[in-house]
């Protein structure tokens, strides 16, 4: 037999995970964020040094 879901919102559940920190130094908690909830930075710093080595093309180039 199927269970009967009779609100929609019963089968949406998620949650936010931890915070630290009030008011605009409110940020995720570091040590709580898991792969699962999108939070693999393994490949962060190898990134951020790449995009630093990158020369910027010029953003007001005159057009003619």
């Amino acid at each position: 037999m199927e269970a009967k879901v009779t609100d929609p919102l019963d089968k949406a559940t998620s949650s936010a995970p931890p915070t630290l920190g009030e008011g605009c130094l409110n940020r995720y908690d570091p040590d709580a964020l898991r792969p699962e909830d999108g939070a693999d930075f393994d490949g962060a710093v190898e990134l951020w040094q790449q995009l630093q080595q990158t020369p910027e093309a010029p953003t007001d180039t005159p057009k003619k």
